[in-house]
């Protein structure tokens, strides 16, 4: 049924209107019928018709024309995102032809398109005569948007959610800054739409300054693909792509480019590849793929920094007590001076891990068995060294390993908390093109603990809770075991989390020997005000020297290196952490201090990285480091950004950054100067100017900022 039928159903009848979907709504301060033919109503008038709602002053209602004439302020509000304001309007009696005076088109409460006269086109166009387009606020007080785009025509097609502008002219504080014929945009409601997405202005000291423009391309309602030429004034050219692709038990993603420069000679790429996919039994299956043509071409294109390229495929499954995984990797490396024939090539590893509580013994148990082996591309005989890192270049190795754990608590008299344990690791190693290795060996190794803490709680009267909390753990493992070449376990962290560990090393080739008593205290304080402070300080005592670690892992010697963390964590956002290690005299084996605040303007993440030099970690010097990415918020709409990364031990910079960033309800800005102070063989220094800016209302994917406020 039309309007004009409920309308006058509405007046002529007493009885309520009737909630169908082809019936009007109808409500008012007065309602009069004139001859039988015009209905009149006025005074704060809304009609509800099929979804749509008409807010208006006065409508009044022609039935030999089926079209309402209505005085204003006027409010039609399509309920499909957009909304049209006006002072008068001439429309048909279903709201879907016709013409609004003085009227503005407000499209997903965000791009407002102004005209004297608007047109409604059927149920799907929306045409605007000469008009302005600007998604910033607008007022007496402000009358002039921060940008805006002039056309002489500007049509809205509300099906393929398409804005098309004939002749557009684009401003920026009202000054023209461009001109386009024929510009097409989607609306604010399309998320994946083809066309130009934001462009950017990258200016570097080896490229000079250069643009890059994405365009994006739907390939589907599974499948895109996002292409963005770079060209640049010192000869440099690049061709970016990503090509994303969902499907019903998974997705992958690649990331790749094509790039010709002065740097180098021929043509540069890269390639990064992942996916995911669910396969039956909850088993998952991932896939990595990373390749590149040269070392220099990430630094160089400003991408992420990697030393080591990995591609890989696994399957895993992970459940409560349960984890089951196997992999293939292949790794290259892009470092200076290590030739991919001396690393690890090809890793593969089979696991199966499981936990189990009760059972004859009680406490909690678990079993781990792994299948590992690795190849290396080299085939130098046996024990030749050639790059001097004490392993052969050419060996292979092959493991497999059988792992038992147990633990069990006990509360013993006076609150103590009591703990034995234990584990045992079975390895058969086969080893080849190693003279000192070469073989099959077996080496059984394990540990047995004892372990006591003795937790005090004391709560104030203020409603601050304090546990103090002093630990001795008593281990044992066999002094010698069978000698297996080091190539898992050459890094090892010794802080908090491994203090009471019976192994500290990580992985499988190297297992921690003799007698030894750990000793800490953990301290914790708890205040109702938001904050609270943590400490453990501890220390690691052996029967005798076994020469196992190295001195910068702190665990070298007798006696180990004190170990000191503490955390700070206030409720106004600020965190502070701190470990360090360092001997009886006093002297800093290794120190890490991090810390990170979210306060109401000012954002900081810092960091201070202390270690020494030791050639067993691979380090020749020692390394003295301190990051800082700061952000300053000035007001609501703009903030300032630094970065950097300074070398004390080297006494330079290696690499500094600053930014400034604006955004309001329809612009979003951001410009940038970093410097990179390289000191690798296959990369020099370089320094990169950036600006991108974001007309916020057009499909753009960032969120509007704060609107400024407007009087008038």
């Amino acid at each position: 049924m039309r309007l004009r039928a409920a309308l006058f159903a509405l007046a002529l009848s007493s009885l309520p209107a009737m909630a169908q979907q082809d019936q009007a709504t109808l409500v008012a301060d007065d309602l009069h019928i004139r001859n039988d033919n015009v209905l009149t109503a006025s005074g704060h008038v809304e009609v509800f018709y099929q979804g749509q709602r008409l807010r208006a002053q006065r409508v009044e209602y022609d039935r030999g024309r089926d079209s309402l004439t209505i005085s204003g302020p006027i409010t039609l509000d399509d309920g499909k995102g957009t909304v049209v304001l006006a002072d008068q309007a001439q429309l048909s009696g279903d709201l879907r032809d016709g013409v609004l005076r003085s009227a503005r088109v407000v499209l997903n409460q965000q791009l407002q398109l102004a005209a004297n006269e608007v047109s409604r086109i059927g149920d799907r166009y929306t045409r605007l005569g000469r008009s302005v387009a600007s998604s910033c606020q607008v007022c007496a007080s402000n009358p002039t948007p921060l940008w805006e785009i002039r056309a002489r025509e500007i049509i809205h097609d509300e099906q393929t959610r398409q804005i098309y502008f004939d002749r557009a002219q684009l401003r920026f504080a009202g000054v023209p800054i461009a001109y386009i014929p024929r510009l097409r945009m989607p609306d604010p409601t399309v998320e994946r739409m083809r066309g130009v997405l934001q462009p950017s202005l990258r200016t570097t000291s080896d490229f000079g300054t250069g643009l890059k423009i994405p365009y994006f391309l739907p390939l589907g309602p599974s499948r895109d693909l996002t292409l963005t030429p770079y060209l640049a004034t010192k000869n440099a050219r690049s061709l970016d792509m990503r090509y994303r692709q969902a499907f019903n038990a998974g997705w992958i993603e690649v990331n790749g480019a094509v790039s010709r420069d002065r740097l180098q000679e021929g043509t540069r790429s890269y390639l990064l590849a992942t996916g995911q996919f669910a396969l039956p039994q909850n088993y998952t299956l991932d896939l990595r793929v990373d390749t590149v043509s040269d070392a220099a071409y990430f630094y160089d294109y400003g991408l992420d920094q990697r030393d080591r390229l990995e591609s890989s495929a696994e399957i895993s499954r992970t459940r409560r007590n349960e984890h089951i995984s196997g992999r293939i990797i292949n790794f290259h490396s892009i470092r200076d001076g290590e030739p991919n024939s001396t690393i690890p090539s090809l890793v593969g590893e089979a696991t199966l891990h499981r936990r189990f509580t009760g059972g004859p013994l009680g406490g909690e148990a678990g079993l781990q068995v792994q299948l590992y082996g690795a190849g290396r591309s080299s085939d130098n005989p046996f024990d030749t060294d050639l790059d001097v890192d004490d392993i052969a270049d050419g060996r292979d190795t092959r493991r497999a390993s059988l792992h038992l754990d147990w633990r069990r608590n006990y509360v013993l008299p006076a609150g103590i908390l009591g703990t034995t344990l234990g584990e045992l690791r079975t390895d058969i190693y086969n080893i080849d093109q190693d003279a000192e290795y070469a073989g099959t060996t077996t080496r059984v190794t394990g540990a047995l603990g004892a372990e006591l803490r003795w937790p005090w709680v004391k709560a104030g009267t203020n409603g601050v809770s304090q546990i103090i909390s002093p630990v001795a753990q008593l281990v044992w493992s066999p002094n010698d075991t069978k000698d297996i070449p080091n190539e898992d376990s050459t890094l090892v962290e010794f802080d908090a989390s491994n203090l009471f560990a019976l192994n500290r090393y990580s992985g499988f080739d190297e297992y921690e020997r003799g007698a030894r008593l750990n000793l800490g205290l953990n301290y914790t304080r708890l205040a109702p005000s938001g904050w609270s402070f943590g400490t453990t300080v501890g220390r690691v005592f052996r029967e005798r020297d076994l020469d196992q670690f190295s001195e910068a892992s702190g665990l070298n010697g007798k006696n180990s290196d004190w170990l000191a963390e503490f955390q700070i964590m206030m409720s106004e956002g600020l965190i502070i952490t701190n470990r360090t290690l360092f001997d009886d005299d006093l002297s800093v084996t290794k120190s890490e201090l991090r810390m990170q605040a979210s306060l109401e303007r000012f954002d900081l993440a810092a960091g201070y990285v202390k270690i020494l030099a030791d050639a067993g970690e691979d380090r020749q010097r020692g390394l003295s480091e301190m990051t800082v990415d700061a952000r300053y918020r000035f007001t609501d709409a703009w903030a300032a950004r630094a970065t950097s990364r300074y070398d004390f031990d080297a006494d330079r910079a290696v690499r500094a950054g600053i930014g400034a960033e604006f955004r309001n309800e329809c612009l979003a800005m951001e410009l940038y100067l970093s410097r990179k102070f390289a000191s690798s063989t296959s990369v020099d220094p370089s320094t990169e100017v950036g600006l991108s800016v974001d007309l916020l209302g057009f499909g753009s994917n960032k969120r509007p900022g704060p609107a400024g406020t407007c009087q008038g």
